[in-house]
């Protein structure tokens, strides 16, 4: 494997089983993603999109298959040491925010900080706040901010700890085309700014399409691959 690939799957299958039996998700889904390269997961609703997005930031363990995480493979971790990992390296991003609500976009921001015991959290949730334009919005709660500003918010607390690796779940999927646009800028500005690599599942197309790479499942495999 090129030293330079920062996330690999090789033939990484995932089932669950349900009430009438085994349910396939992900069907030998194979890809690489090199340090500070951006690549888009698409596909229909179903296709498998966001578990194959767990799966790669080790939230989930396949059924079958191996994927390598910063120079770990994730099947030989347990969880903690998985979550460690992630708390290392990975920042996320969720349609749905995912804020909470009685602290303001400054303490929303600092809580990774803190919980990992850093004493500067305020100075650099600040920082963080100011690069993603909401310096002058850091008291307010989530539910005086729009939806715009929220994802922001979220956006600035995912990569507060600078991450090798920012996660992104339909990142646009709850913002009109116009703000939907303007977080999307400030992701590829991180990417850009910062080498960090990104991993982002989108239903925008356009989206999609800035990312150097892409990759189209349909029922939970791959459909097309392009770099």
């Amino acid at each position: 494997m090129n030293t330079n690939v920062l996330i690999s799957a090789i033939d990484v299958s995932k089932s669950v089983i349900g009430p009438e039996g085994r349910i396939d998700i992900l069907d030998r889904v194979s890809l690489e993603v090199a340090e500070g390269a951006s690549l888009a997961i698409i596909g229909a609703s179903g296709s498998g999109k966001t578990t194959l997005l767990g799966l790669l930031a080790g939230l989930d363990v396949p059924s079958s298959g191996t994927i390598t995480l910063a120079g770990r493979a994730l099947a030989t971790l347990d969880e903690e040491q998985r979550a460690a990992l992630r708390r290392s390296n990975v920042g996320f991003v969720f349609q749905s925010f995912h804020l909470l609500p009685a602290l303001t976009a400054e303490e929303n921001v600092m809580l990774p900080l803190e919980l990992d015991g850093q004493d500067d959290a305020r100075a650099k949730a600040l920082a963080v706040l100011g690069e993603v334009g909401l310096g002058k919005r850091t008291h307010h709660y989530p539910h005086q901010l729009s939806g715009g500003e929220q994802q922001r918010v979220a956006l600035a607390r995912a990569f507060v700890h600078r991450p090798r690796i920012l996660f992104a779940d339909e990142p646009t999927g709850n913002l009109d085309r116009r703000t939907g646009g303007a977080v999307g800028e400030l992701l590829f500005e991180l990417n850009r700014a910062h080498g960090t690599t990104l991993v982002l599942v989108t239903h925008d197309l356009k989206l999609a399409e800035r990312c150097a790479a892409m990759l189209e499942l349909e029922a939970g495999a791959v459909l097309e691959s392009r770099a």
